[in-house]
């Protein structure tokens, strides 16, 4: 990238656009850049950055809304949530380590990529919890969408295609969430030996029990050792989260421990302990590995994540650990990414969503990051785009 543009205003960041609009010059659209190398390779030659749009706009903990310029560090975000004991309710990945990449993590990056961790399963994904955004579209026009609560429903679609856009249809400039009362404790149940089957089995019934479990992982043999300072047992670990007040969690991992002992040996991590834990399986960190071996994530019904794995176990190098009660795969490919295969077994099993996180510069070029869309939904996408970026200037070639 030769040219890096950091506009401290929208009206500045409209001007850029509209510039370049006008002679049909790619740009590249990044918050902190700390997802470099995600997504087919973009071909411009200048990098239009949010980090120049930052500050807390509006925050009243009672309200339990916050309203945040996109290029504010999601590390400024969580500080003041933590005054006032709030939290970004769909725990967003940070993808350093994994990618090998620097800088700050930006709020209006996590809300582009609708990055979404462990708690997915019970508090949903992080365009839930956006209420509003203001971006600047492909034209360098200044576009308001959404409001402060959710009964205002004024452009709700829109905020939700924004969501997950990973910076094709505009520049993020300011986004509004919900953020709700973070909780008192948490604990985690460990489960020990199980097979990737029964795991899956023993966490479809963790689900189905009144015991609002917030993080349901299974981890096997070649990935458990790199977790929670070695504090889990021997052995596979299938790991189930409870948190709320103290009282409550005590209660909710009795009741849990007791149904899940059909399934074989249970020991619980206290509060410290299951909060590293977690924060790993957020950041995938077996896979951050210092390399540039191709990491999928794969997203399944649940009950058929493990089949895929055993199938691609019989015909690649793989490593693989799961999250969301097995419906979120985590694939390390030990040589090439086998894209064709993956996508092709995942057809097989009932469909999902293959997208190439990590690989060589080579890789991307030749595969496909993101799951190919039928036809009806790549006319629309097409369209849709046609809309936003008349041009064609945002992110050009970053999904496909």
């Amino acid at each position: 990238m030769n040219d890096v543009k950091v506009p401290e205003t929208e009206e500045e960041a409209a001007s850029i656009i509209r510039d370049h609009a006008e002679r049909g010059t790619p740009l590249s659209i990044a918050g902190g850049n700390t997802r470099s190398g995600f997504g087919n390779a973009v071909g411009a030659k200048t990098s239009l950055r949010s980090t120049g749009l930052v500050g807390i706009v509006g925050y009243n903990p009672g309200e339990m809304v916050m309203t945040v310029r996109a290029g504010t560090p999601v590390a400024t975000v969580q500080a003041a949530l933590d005054t006032n004991n709030q939290m970004m309710a769909f725990e967003p990945m940070d993808h350093r380590s994994l990618m090998g990449t620097s800088g700050e993590p930006t709020i209006g990056g996590v809300f582009a990529a609708n990055v979404s961790g462990p708690r997915r399963i019970l508090a949903g994904a992080a365009r839930d919890s956006l209420l509003g955004v203001r971006f600047v579209n492909g034209r360098g026009e200044i576009v308001k969408a959404g409001g402060r609560v959710m009964k205002n429903v004024t452009g709700l679609d829109l905020v939700k295609l924004l969501a997950g856009s990973h910076g094709t249809l505009g520049l993020l400039s300011e986004v509004t969430f919900r953020v709700p009362p973070r909780p008192k404790t948490e604990q985690t149940l460990v489960m020990s030996g199980l097979n990737d089957a029964a795991a899956t089995a023993a966490m479809a019934t963790a689900m189905a029990l009144p015991m609002e479990v917030s993080g349901a992982a299974h981890l096997p043999l070649t990935v458990v050792w790199k977790f929670a300072g070695g504090k889990l047992p021997e052995g596979e670990a299938t790991v189930l989260r409870v948190e709320g007040l103290a009282a409550s969690v005590a209660v909710r991992m009795e009741k849990l421990a007791a149904a899940m002992k059909a399934f074989g040996s249970v020991v619980q991590l206290e509060e410290d302990e299951s909060r590293k834990l977690w924060r790993n399986i957020r950041d995938v960190q077996p896979f951050a590995d210092g390399t540039m071996r191709p990491v999928w994530r794969v997203s399944v019904a649940p009950s058929i994540g493990h089949q895929l794995v055993a199938a691609l176990r019989l015909k690649a190098g793989v490593d693989a650990f799961y999250d969301w009660q097995g419906g979120l795969v985590w694939l390390r490919m030990e040589a090439e990414p086998d894209g064709d295969l993956v996508r092709r077994y995942v057809t097989a099993l009932g469909g999902g969503h293959a997208t190439l996180l990590r690989a060589t510069a080579t890789d991307r070029a030749s595969i496909a990051a993101f799951q190919p869309e039928p036809e009806a939904i790549a006319l629309l996408s097409q369209r849709v785009k046609k809309r936003f970026d008349p041009a064609g200037i945002f992110n050009p070639g970053k999904m496909g």
